[in-house]
């Protein structure tokens, strides 16, 4: 292969968290590492009257703190997660915007339920005072490329810019889109994801899909792969990462970042009833294929986890069937937060880079007895040290989306 006809793969310098699980890489981390859950009684509302009392909320996270004052009162909760997780990666990359050409950065989220909570807001305060009670923001702080708009307009980024709307699966899909604009020439990619959905409007759109669990339990309501799973809880917060090329950051004495984007694939389930197979074995092998890794050179699998029975046996068979019956770690640290749609996957790649840097990986808290038919090596009781060099992140949305993430401790060669 001769270098006009190859890249190597985009690197990730910049790592911002706002998690349940803390603000912050190092106190995320720390929480995984340690089993400390996020997940409490919803406090952000009385939740008495609904039958999911249990969430994984933000810890002390106060705007006032991170977001400037004015975009405070013009936009939703999830955009100020962005806003602070974008800050913080941008810090963690050492990366100064103004500093920058602003044409050459860009930025790619992924959003699942816009800005929920503010449209709650504005519906009451129109059936209270009638249309004039309505404000103006409304019309763009509930839209889904609200957070995209808001981080250009905040950091001066003025490349091309975008959001993904594929629930889950919009965190891997849109730092894949970051991906092929570094290739195509943007010199540094904002992406990831944020959600923040923990109001009554909010809660009752998603109860629609019949899978939140009802346990009145929060050690026993998410249980993804276990004979008791019983449906997830939800969450809020994510995780916006700095995506640049492999040269930019070289040249920014950056080396390899916390690793590369090697290799992506998406896929959609075909629809309830027909005859043909789910999409998530289809996507992981092209996934591999993408980034020419073979089954066996991989470590570890940051599992989508739903926590259904029958979604989990699904996702057990697709893994089992490319990698063997138990024949890779599986994790799913995503217990500790509940799952944070838009903001879910790109919470999982970054604990999957934190994994490689240190070279553990995390364990699933609260799952203990397999599911019949969930032939997995899911990592328990302890987090399980040993070199990680390729870590598969795997996410699907609600709907039938499936997207699957190869990342790399080095960046690789890729055919163009």
């Amino acid at each position: 292969m001769n270098a006009s006809g190859a890249a190597t793969s985009p690197v990730i310098t910049g790592i911002g968290v706002v998690a349940p699980t803390g603000i912050g890489i190092a106190e995320h981390w720390q929480s995984v590492l340690a089993g400390k859950s996020g997940v409490t009684r919803i406090t952000r509302f009385d939740p008495s009257n609904y039958p999911v009392r249990f969430a994984g909320q933000l810890p002390n996270f106060l705007a006032e703190e991170r977001v400037p004052g004015r975009l405070i009162p013009q936009t939703d909760r999830w955009t100020h997660l962005g806003l602070a997780a974008a800050e913080a990666a941008l810090a963690d990359a050492d990366v100064r915007p103004a500093e920058l050409p602003d044409y050459e950065m860009a930025v790619v989220t992924a959003s699942s339920s816009g800005g929920t909570e503010f449209g709650q807001h504005e519906m009451e305060r129109l059936y209270l005072d009638g249309p004039s009670g309505v404000g103006a923001y409304q019309s763009i702080a509930w839209f889904y490329a609200a957070t995209t708009g808001q981080i250009s307009i905040r950091f001066g980024m003025r490349g091309p810019s975008g959001v993904l709307c594929c629930e889950q699966a919009g965190g891997l899909d849109a730092l894949n889109q970051a991906r092929r604009l570094v290739h195509g020439g943007s010199r540094l990619v904002l992406s990831g994801g944020t959600d923040a959905s923990l109001c009554p409007y909010g809660l009752v759109a998603q109860l629609s899909n019949g899978k939140l669990s009802t346990v009145d339990d929060q050690n026993r309501a998410y249980l993804p792969f276990d004979a008791e799973a019983s449906g997830y809880l939800p969450g809020e917060g994510g995780a916006i990462l700095i995506v640049e090329s492999a040269r930019s950051a070289q040249d920014r004495d950056k080396g390899s970042g916390y690793g590369a984007i090697a290799g992506h694939a998406a896929g959609f389930d075909p629809p309830p009833g027909s005859a043909r197979p789910p999409a998530l074995r289809r996507t992981i092998e092209r996934a591999l294929a993408d980034a020419r890794v073979n089954p066996e050179e991989v470590d570890v699998v940051f599992a989508d986890a739903a926590g259904v029975r029958a979604d989990d046996l699904s996702e057990a068979q697709a893994i089992s069937a490319v990698f063997g019956s138990r024949g890779v770690p599986v994790t799913a640290p995503k217990t500790l937060t509940g799952r944070l749609y838009g903001g879910g996957a790109s919470l999982d790649v970054a604990t999957a880079l934190l994994a490689i840097r240190d070279g553990v990986i995390p364990h699933t808290v609260g799952s203990a007895r397999l599911a019949p038919g969930c032939e997995l090596d899911l990592v328990t009781n302890q987090p399980r040290d040993g070199r990680v060099r390729t870590a598969l992140v795997l996410a699907r949305g609600h709907g039938g989306f499936n997207a699957a993430l190869v990342l790399t401790d080095l960046p690789r060669a890729k055919a163009l």
